[in-house]
């Protein structure tokens, strides 16, 4: 036996229970009647005239409804007589290539044939203006030469920073449109002023550029689309900051305002930018963002297959194994850190050989004087969050919550002979 082996060997595995958490699930059903009539409104006909070529900018996150909201988007601009096309906007992603963010619109479903129009992908950008800080503003080439410009984008609290406007539509015109240059440079700055960069960089490139209309969508705890607008580009500074309230309120949560242990079973970039939503851990890569529970200590078992690798945020954990370690593309992981200039999401956590001893260390470690009343929770990821696991330290916690509902007596964590998780 090992000497971690030796130390972790009498700490005690609490017992679980499953917990049904319940959030709103209202939601749009029905898409295409709603995005129609609030693309029909005359404000936004009026700006569009036969024979303009049209950006359409679509971002690398996997927005409910997207390729649908993209094609009727498409759709309508064709039968007023204008010729969309899609620019991927993305800042630095899909590694930074223009065939690698094809790449990425196609893995989430948008591709030529999808939406029914051209897919234009290039890194190359123009400068526009500069901030009086000097920070240069950039607008990639193909929406630069376009006669009008169209944003579609989910609006959500971002993960390293806070302001009014945080993700939504005026990132993406800010950071997405500008491509690499653009994320880079504004990613140098760090997060300390990207509350005040970011609509700033947005109000330039709207006078600059023929910025048409957005696209907002807001979804609900399940990531399914709730509240859509689109709105000019005046409506966008008055509106944004409104839907990100509106955002923030439906977010899911762990009903928890301390936890010993949060054992997290896989992360990836298929789930949060960050691996897994520091909005839901409450463990954020910057201190210029905030919210969500204490969490002493945290351990994430496994990197997803969609994620390809990249473990970004394992660092943030304490705690990971060595499966995930193995599955790691350090290279793609890194590459996030150095884009972002935010590493400590990309250090490797405390590895330890299997499940059980990640989980043992981190109750250990836990500053707890019985390890018996350990308050632990276990979750899938950060995106699924309606049913979660608990120790019996909690229980009293769910009853006495309106939100959460004991569904299943305690029982003891199901690990194969070699101490891993089934």
């Amino acid at each position: 036996m090992g000497i971690l082996q030796e130390l972790l060997k009498d700490i005690p595995v609490p017992k679980m229970a499953k917990v049904k958490v319940n959030f709103d699930n209202k939601k749009i059903s029905e898409i295409e009647p709603v995005l129609n009539k609030k693309l029909n409104q005359e404000n936004i006909r009026k700006t569009i005239k036969p024979g303009m070529e049209i950006a359409i900018a679509v971002g690398s996150r996997g927005l409910d409804r997207l390729v649908e909201i993209t094609a009727l988007t498409v759709q309508f601009l064709k039968e007023l007589g204008a010729k969309p096309f899609i620019v991927p906007s993305m800042g630095s992603h899909g590694g930074a290539t223009a065939e690698g963010q094809r790449e990425v619109l196609r893995h989430l479903g948008v591709t030529e044939e999808s939406v029914g129009c051209e897919i234009r992908s290039s890194m190359e950008v123009v400068k526009v203006s500069e901030l009086p800080n000097g920070l240069p503003v950039y607008v990639d080439k193909f929406a630069f030469e376009a006669d009008g410009i169209v944003i579609i984008n989910r609006v959500k609290p971002h993960t390293a920073f806070r302001g009014p406007v945080e993700s939504g539509i005026m990132k993406m015109i800010s950071i997405g449109l500008g491509k690499q240059k653009r994320a880079e440079a504004c990613h140098q700055m760090g997060f300390k002023y990207m509350a005040e960069n970011v609509p700033a960089m947005a109000k330039i490139i709207m006078e600059k550029t023929p910025v048409l209309f957005g696209i907002a969508t807001v979804e609900n705890a399940f990531d399914k689309v709730t509240i859509i607008e689109v709105l000019t580009p005046e409506e966008i500074i008055e509106t944004e900051p409104e839907l990100q309230k509106q955002a923030k309120s439906l977010l899911p949560k762990l009903y928890f305002d301390q936890l010993d242990v949060l054992v997290i079973d896989e992360i990836g970039k298929n789930i949060s930018g960050d691996g897994m939503d520091p909005n839901i851990t409450g463990r954020y890569p910057t201190p210029y963002a905030s919210g969500g529970p204490d969490v002493n200590k945290m351990v994430v078992l496994d990197v997803t297959s969609q994620s390809e690798g990249n473990a970004n945020g394992v660092g943030t954990a304490d705690f990971t194994t060595q499966r995930l370690v193995d599955k790691m593309d350090k290279e793609g992981t890194y590459a996030n850190g150095l884009t972002s200039t935010v590493v400590s999401p990309t250090k490797i956590a405390t590895t330890l050989p299997i499940d059980k001893e990640a989980i043992q260390a981190a109750i250990k470690t836990s500053n707890i004087l019985d390890f018996n009343n350990v308050k632990m929770v276990r979750i899938k990821n950060t995106l699924v969050l309606s049913e979660i696991e608990v120790s019996e330290a909690l229980l009293e916690d769910v009853k006495n919550h309106p939100n959460m509902e004991q569904c299943s007596d305690l029982y003891a964590i199901p690990f194969d002979e070699k101490g891993n998780l089934f």
